[in-house]
């Protein structure tokens, strides 16, 4: 790691900010990048515990108006919505301190719901100033999904599709795939066009270079 040994709960790649607020996932995918690497872009994403609120918005306020950012993305190496509220709590201070258009994105595997049971996520996350969900899906299928992403409980795929149903009235959301042998991009992409939402390749960062 070059940039900081240290944990990050916030980091940054290019113009976008990063939020590593979890190392929880409901998922435990073979192709995931915390099993071969300690983080990305020089930051070490392996939390030793997980941040409070407090510490999170203290260290987004650190660089949070250092420049004109794009994007701010709930992403590290964890799922997002393990942590719901603290997602939320953030989002809503973002939306306070930063006096500029911005976009606000939270990446997930789309388990929120079952999660989270009993509460409707897309529309809590629409009201704490969350404009855009970018769901990775990686399978076609229920079979193709349980073999790649290796959930943690049943009926995962359908919990999935669920969300991105629910989450479509409320917010902009965009289905991912990750581009390598295992998976099957075009019937991905084809489950995306039939959900009516949009669709986007992730390279496949691999563990050795």
């Amino acid at each position: 790691m070059a940039k900081d040994e240290k944990p990050k709960t916030v980091y940054w790649l290019d113009n976008k900010l990063y939020l590593n607020i979890t190392n929880r996932c409901s998922n435990s995918c073979f192709f995931c990048l915390k099993r071969y690497r300690r983080g990305v872009g020089g930051f070490n994403l392996k939390l030793s515990e997980e941040p409070s609120v407090a510490q999170v918005t203290g260290e987004l306020a650190e660089v949070l108006n250092l420049r004109f950012w794009d994007e701010l993305v709930f992403c590290g190496f964890g799922e997002p919505t393990e942590r719901l509220d603290v997602l939320l709590e953030v989002a809503r201070w973002t939306r306070q301190h930063y006096g500029r258009p911005l976009q606000i994105r939270v990446n997930t595997n789309g388990h929120g719901n079952v999660l989270n049971s009993g509460r409707d996520v897309a529309a809590e996350l629409k009201a704490a100033g969350v404009d855009k969900v970018s769901v990775s899906l990686n399978a076609g299928d229920r079979e193709t999904y349980m073999e790649i992403c290796k959930p943690t409980f049943a009926g995962a795929y359908e919990a999935v599709i669920d969300f991105i149903q629910k989450a479509k009235p409320v917010l902009e959301v965009e289905v991912t795939a990750v581009r390598m042998p295992e998976v099957d991009v075009a019937k991905v992409q084809a489950v995306a066009d039939g959900l009516g939402v949009e669709f986007r390749v992730r390279e496949y960062i691999p563990c050795f270079y």
